[in-house]
């Protein structure tokens, strides 16, 4: 005979506390089995030794301990998620899926297909608001619309957090006694998956009091490094947006709050207009006559560009799977007007290779760049890339650390000329958006 179980199905979600659904699913009427799926329609698309999967593994892994150091286990399963699901009610009388919401499309469509084919099957699905403190239309104006600037937003996300926000964490230590009793549950290798270790490692994440009070201060500072590495681990769940909020609120640091308030704003954005991870938001920037020179795009992905805050920041990039924020800036801002590239090329670039890829941000942070999202800077606002070194990297330690030819005949000529490269981006906008 079966056993009766609830379901809870890890995904950007990957700790055992805090976490709304879990702690949810382990107030339920049945015993829970932990389960998380290696979604082979997403891996297929990832190189082999993709160090955001090593990441996810090894935290599997973890948890996967944990819980059975309270007699459960974790079940780890590869495959398409509605595949799955089939096996796992083959051996399992499943009640309820509990899970927590995510936003982007591919992952609504998804979920939209479990639901109806579990329903199929008379098993519930529900799901949980857990990565952020405010979602989908929570944050409107006050007739309905969407914010489209991010200050009215950021200002209205306040005022409802102060008004409305409950500081409770959905401690789940007690509870995991209602846990399925069974420590030896489905695993799997990286070989298993096809893939490798990867040499890069994602850092630990740095919220100390001194951080958070000294980000306004350093954080435009790329060879201080001193910001606090939290996207990774705010993107796959390895830590907890309420924590988070609760810290920089602690530390009534205006700035750093503000930086977890754009997350929830580009959020928002992809949840309304899901249409522009391919389109610009502003629909006549689809107009601009890209050049998409090949030779170009891929001396700007290698750092080779004779730009030496670009360069510096694409090899960083390469190198460790993270670019400093100021940085990304300059080297998305370079691929879109210096060189007349379209902004979903370097999307797609950055998709592959950072480490907090989100992709809400990614083509929020993109679009502003090229001028056609929400909020973003004007078209004739072109950032000059040797200016930037003289505010922010003065004594070129971050560009030395990265180009160690730097100096040298071995380091690029310039692949355009600003002033040149500027008047034509200039021409081709104004075509374009006129």
């Amino acid at each position: 005979m079966k056993e009766k179980v609830n379901i809870f199905w890890f995904r950007r979600d990957l700790r055992l506390n805090d976490n709304v659904g879990f702690y949810k699913a382990l107030h339920g009427k049945f015993p829970v089995l932990p389960l998380f799926i290696f979604d082979s329609e997403i891996l297929n698309e990832l190189p082999k030794d993709d160090a955001r999967v090593t990441f996810i593994f090894e935290t599997l892994q973890k948890m996967r301990n944990e819980l059975q150091e309270n007699g459960s286990s974790l079940a780890i399963y590869h495959g398409k998620p509605q595949e799955v699901f089939k096996k796992v009610i083959a051996e399992f009388e499943i009640q309820n899926v509990i899970t927590n919401h995510d936003y982007e499309p591919y992952a609504k469509k998804r979920d939209e297909g479990v639901e109806k084919f579990l329903g199929e099957k008379e098993i519930g699905f529900y799901t949980f608001k857990d990565q952020v403190i405010f979602e989908k239309d929570e944050i409107v104006k006050d007739d309905g619309d969407p914010y489209i600037v991010y200050t009215p937003y950021m200002k209205k996300w306040k005022e409802k957090f102060k008004k409305e926000y409950s500081e409770k964490l959905y401690y789940t230590n007690g509870f995991l006694k209602n846990l399925y009793q069974n420590s030896r549950l489905p695993n799997l290798s990286l070989r298993d998956l096809g893939f490798e270790k990867s040499k890069i490692e994602i850092p630990e994440y740095d919220v100390t009091p001194t951080t958070i009070q000294e980000y306004e201060k350093r954080r435009n500072f790329p060879a201080e490094d001193a910001t606090s590495h939290l996207g990774p681990h705010l993107r796959f769940g390895t830590v907890s947006i309420r924590k988070m909020i609760k810290k920089a609120t602690s530390e009534s640091n205006e700035m750093f709050w503000q930086e977890l308030i754009w997350r929830e704003f580009f959020m928002q954005i992809l949840w309304h207009f899901p249409e522009t991870v391919e389109n610009a938001f502003k629909k006549k920037y689809d107009r601009i006559e890209w050049r998409n020179h090949e030779a170009e795009f891929k001396k700007w992905k290698t750092g080779k560009t004779g730009y030496p805050l670009v360069d510096a920041g694409m090899r960083q990039l390469n190198e460790t799977g993270y670019m400093h924020n100021r940085v990304r800036m300059v080297a998305a801002s370079f691929l879109c007007k210096h060189l007349l590239i379209d902004w979903r090329w370097g999307e797609a670039y950055f998709a592959e290779k950072l480490l907090d890829y989100e992709m809400a941000s990614n083509v929020g942070n993109w679009q502003w760049a090229a001028g056609s999202g929400v909020d973003a800077a004007p078209y004739f606002r072109i950032f000059n890339p040797t200016t930037q070194i003289e505010k922010f990297d003065k004594a070129y330690k971050y560009i030395k650390k990265y180009i160690p030819e730097f100096g040298t005949e071995n380091y690029p000529e310039k692949i355009v000329d600003h002033k040149e490269a500027r008047e034509r981006c200039l021409r081709v906008y104004k075509d374009a958006v006129s």
